[in-house]
């Protein structure tokens, strides 16, 4: 999921049995991507078109998608040149974004629960996700 492939783009996949609606699994990997880094500041995304065609969906999902994450603050659409990751940081007070990763927290913990995975499963999983030091020799 989400990360940038060989041409330095960023890739998006879609899970089409999860049940998870596809304009929500956009906006998910579009904060995946910036919370692990894979996406910075400055990124360009897909055009609409461009990403309906890739991932046969419906335009009207992408632009769905896209014009939440700008509406959050995380993208910006520039008329003739696409749409980018946004420089500015979201702002939210301390304890809306503790009430807020709390609430994520333990959807994601109880979806894997649910699923099968023990929370230390999910942990460890989460571990690798973090960037590694670059090892210099």
């Amino acid at each position: 999921m989400g990360r940038n492939s060989q041409n330095g783009r960023f890739e998006f996949a879609l899970d089409l049995h999860s049940g998870v609606p596809v304009y929500r699994q956009l906006i998910d990997q579009v904060r995946a991507g910036i919370a692990s880094g894979s996406l910075t500041a400055g990124d360009q995304l897909p055009t609409v078109r461009q990403l309906a065609v890739d991932l046969a969906i419906n335009p009207n999902t992408v632009m769905r998608a896209y014009r939440e994450l700008e509406l959050g603050g995380l993208l910006e659409t520039q008329q003739g040149t696409g749409t980018f990751i946004s420089d500015k940081k979201p702002e939210r007070k301390t304890v809306e974004r503790e009430r807020q990763l709390g609430q994520m927290a333990g959807e994601f913990a109880a979806r894997a629960g649910a699923a099968g995975f023990t929370l230390e499963e999910l942990i460890d999983r989460l571990r690798e996700l973090l960037p590694r030091p670059t090892q210099r020799r």
